[in-house]
């Protein structure tokens, strides 16, 4: 049965970035070319930033830790304290190996961190503290040795005192006081530390997601992130108010920030439409969540659990909430999402801020393809081999077959020398037949 819409998102049309591209291509351009002096014009530029030193001391480091409430102090270890925990369990989820596939040949897997990150934390609208963890902790549990963050300046001062003692509490080993794409591109070609990122990580706007994409290839990335979305899907055991509160509490990221329901409910879906503008009012002045809903909130009626599920999966969601009976069901159906938060109980704010799983995650229909930020993304899975020359009997005769068979006669005639040298008394039989 076709499901159906209470209420429709129409300001979905594709938005044109190419300008965006056009600004940041020639800005890294610059930035790589003339190196420092680059990064500085534009911080002064576009930030109204020319600091003596981009890097961050540690007297300065201290001064914020001590302006801070002890209150807030206290959540920040905390916070940082899940994430890292949660990370780390993913460090020890990954296991080198090795395994003898066939007498004499020895195969093996290591997993050995990168050299150097770069870590984005983003200022804006929003101090956004909790960044800071999900990006620095984890490439920190990677075992990365250097970790370069960076977090731009506010209206002419210096980092939100409560993000630099974030980033220093997670363990960065630089601190800069830049944003933007200049900021992305000093990580990158190691500006004012000596430090080169392997990967960059960490959200940011349209001109620093741009940035990470135009670098990708030459560095790593996490994920090309979009807008911030989240997807809730409840039956009719779930609390509309608390739907309708989740929804508008990720709509406040942006105007573009798309929110959906999928429900088995009409009840449900009827009473948590009439409750999001009650759920907006709760808000601060000038908060642009209604307009996000306007244009971009969604719900939708299924007639089943099972074609809820299967919608869910096509919007491939980076947050889904999960309001309904069976949580077990849910979590072994669903495929396509960057995060999963089963039961009213927890929320993608607790995801957002401190239960500790990472909250930089797939937009935009990539979590089809691919999860968030992991210390697998700090992380390279390399392989090695070695042979005894008794090995070489079978595994380089059929090499060489193979490879004449492709009329790659150069990797055939490497197998063919060891052959010769190891059993120089028998045939190569190397001939492909």
């Amino acid at each position: 049965m076709p499901v159906t819409y209470l209420k429709r998102a129409h300001g979905t049309e594709r938005v044109d970035i190419s300008a965006t591209t056009a600004t940041v291509a020639r800005m890294l351009e610059r930035l790589e070319t003339e190196g420092e002096s680059a990064t500085r014009a534009y911080s002064r530029e576009l930030d109204a930033w020319d600091p003596e030193s981009f890097v961050i001391g540690p007297e300065e480091v201290d001064a914020a830790r001590r302006s801070l409430p002890t209150t807030l102090l206290d959540d920040l270890h905390f916070a940082h304290r899940q994430v890292r925990a949660f990370a780390d369990r993913q460090r020890e989820s990954l296991g080198d190996f090795e395994i003898e596939l066939h007498p004499g040949l020895v195969t093996g897997q290591r997993h050995i961190p990168v050299e150097a990150a770069g870590c984005y934390v983003p200022g804006g609208r929003y101090a956004h503290v909790a960044s800071a963890a999900m990006s620095i902790a984890t490439a920190k549990a990677a075992g990365v040795p250097h970790v370069t963050a960076c977090s731009p300046p506010r209206g002419g001062e210096g980092i939100h005192p409560a993000t630099l003692t974030g980033m220093a509490i997670a363990g960065a080993d630089s601190i800069m006081c830049l944003g933007g794409v200049q900021a992305v591109a000093a990580m990158a070609f190691g500006h004012f530390t000596g430090h080169r990122a392997a990967v960059l990580a960490g959200p940011g706007n349209q001109f620093v997601a741009e940035a990470k994409r135009l670098l990708f290839g030459r560095v790593g990335i996490d994920v090309v992130a979009g807008p911030t979305e989240a997807l809730v899907l409840a039956d009719d055991t779930a609390d509309p108010w608390l739907v309708a509160m989740d929804l508008v509490s990720q709509a406040e990221h942006g105007r573009d920030s798309a929110t959906i329901l999928i429900t088995t409910s009409r009840r449900v879906a009827e009473e948590t439409l009439g409750l999001v503008p009650r759920a907006v009012g709760l808000l601060p002045p000038g908060s642009v969540a209604a307009a996000a809903w306007e244009a971009l909130g969604e719900i939708i009626v299924a007639d089943t659990r099972e074609e809820a599920a299967a919608l869910a999966d096509e919007y491939a969601n980076e947050h889904v909430e999960v309001h309904a009976e069976d949580l077990e069901w849910w979590l072994g159906r669903l495929r396509n999402y960057g995060s999963l938060f089963l039961g009213e109980e927890t929320t993608v704010t607790y995801g957002d801020k401190t239960s500790g799983p990472n909250h930089i995650l797939p937009t935009r229909g990539a979590a089809r393809y691919t999860g968030g930020l992991w210390v697998g993304k700090f992380i390279k899975t390399v392989t090695y081999q070695r042979m005894t020359r008794e090995a070489n009997a079978q595994i380089g005769r059929v090499a060489a077959r193979i490879s004449r068979t492709e009329g790659m006669e150069g990797h055939a005639l490497a197998g063919d020398v060891r052959l010769a040298k190891y059993f120089p008394d028998e045939a190569l039989d190397t001939a492909p037949r």
